[in-house]
């Protein structure tokens, strides 16, 4: 073999970039995809502010945000779309960030908090609080709020999914299929409500289940903001630790990551990113799922990278609430377009993990 051979069977090692005690790999094309994606996400997120029945052109709504609009722009914008806009851009956040963290830990494309009962816990304890009359259900409703309960539902079935699946760690395959059983039964229970409550309840309920960004306010911007915000922190600490695990867990242990409890702690943002969105949205479908594998495919890496993940959710996210309110004839909420994308997309996941199978096979 001669050296231009051995040039060529060596592969590239992107460079490496030192800051103080931390050390990061600089992989260009990761970066400049995760610019683009918050450009598209900052337009598209204008341009869903600036429609509505007073139409709003993209620099005057641009000009608003930085503080320098005019005053009927001001009201229109601040006032009355943007708590929408928002809440649509941080459960968009957080449902892609949640995604992507389980399918890395399950390390399968089909994990995502819409498979292993996270939505289906909180969306039983939300419709059980809204169908159920009585003492106990009003006062609770009153006391803490129908989105709090929806994310205490979420928690809870998050963490009985958890330790079902233990078995001297987590292995993705079961987690998979005990989350699979825990959201039959949740949705189990939440048809069985459905059909004993009353028909005034059935519809109060049947909106919240769709998923829909309609009539957000503030608080709901709020709760998502706070909850989202310390755990972003708690993901980013942990995610150094979290890379060497991609090598299997023998090699992360040889490294000196305690993957047991990186993988707990991950897994626990998870859950309460994935509850935090659906208490502030309602179970918005599939976003979890699609982000981070189209995140995956546009930036060109093993594993969904976090950043884009959570940039893609937004984006789907935001653009699926733009064409449910601008471009059908009909006004729908947002879960009905997420549902319409993501269910082929599904299929797809399906169709392709089948086709890898029968080729190893």
């Amino acid at each position: 073999m001669n050296g231009t051979e051995v040039k060529r069977s060596v592969a590239p090692v992107a460079p490496g970039v030192r800051l103080g005690a931390m050390s990061f790999v600089w992989r260009p094309w990761i970066v400049g995809v995760t610019l683009l994606l918050a450009v598209a996400t900052f337009l598209v997120f204008c341009v869903s502010v600036g429609v509505g029945d007073f139409p709003i052109a993209l620099p005057r709504v641009v000009a608003t945000i930085l503080g320098r609009g005019e005053q009927v722009d001001e009201f229109v914008i601040m006032d009355l779309r943007m708590p929408r806009a928002l809440a649509g851009l941080l459960v968009g956040i957080a449902l892609g960030l949640s995604g992507a963290i389980t399918q890395s830990v399950a390390r399968n494309p089909l994990a995502s908090p819409d498979i292993l009962g996270i939505t289906g816990g909180a969306s039983a304890v939300a419709v059980f609080l809204v169908t159920v009359s009585g003492g106990a259900a009003t006062a609770v409703v009153s006391t803490v709020g129908l989105s709090a309960a929806a994310l205490a539902g979420g928690l809870g079935t998050g963490l009985l999914v958890y330790f079902l699946a233990w078995r001297r760690g987590i292995d993705g395959f079961r987690l998979i299929l005990i989350g699979i059983s825990v959201t039959a039964v949740m949705e189990a229970i939440t048809t069985w409500l459905l059909a004993t409550a009353d028909i005034r309840d059935v519809a109060r309920a049947q909106a919240w289940l769709v998923g829909s960004l309609d009539n957000r306010s503030w608080d709901e911007v709020r709760t998502v903001f706070w909850c989202s915000l310390v755990l972003v922190v708690v993901v980013a600490a942990a995610a150094f630790q979290f890379k060497p695990m991609h090598l299997g867990d023998e090699i992360a242990a040889g490294l000196g990551v305690r993957f047991t409890r990186v993988r707990a702690v991950l897994l626990l943002c998870a859950v309460l990113l994935a509850a935090s969105a659906v208490s502030a949205a309602g179970p918005v479908p599939f976003v979890a799922l699609v982000a981070p594998q189209v995140a995956m495919r546009l930036a060109r890496c093993p594993t969904p990278p976090l950043v884009a993940s959570g940039l893609v959710g937004a984006l789907l996210l935001i653009g699926a609430d733009l064409i449910a309110r601008a471009a059908l004839p009909v006004s729908l909420p947002v879960g009905v377009v997420t549902a319409a994308i993501g269910g082929p997309f599904l299929v797809y996941l399906l169709v392709r993990a089948n086709l890898r199978q029968s080729a190893h096979g």
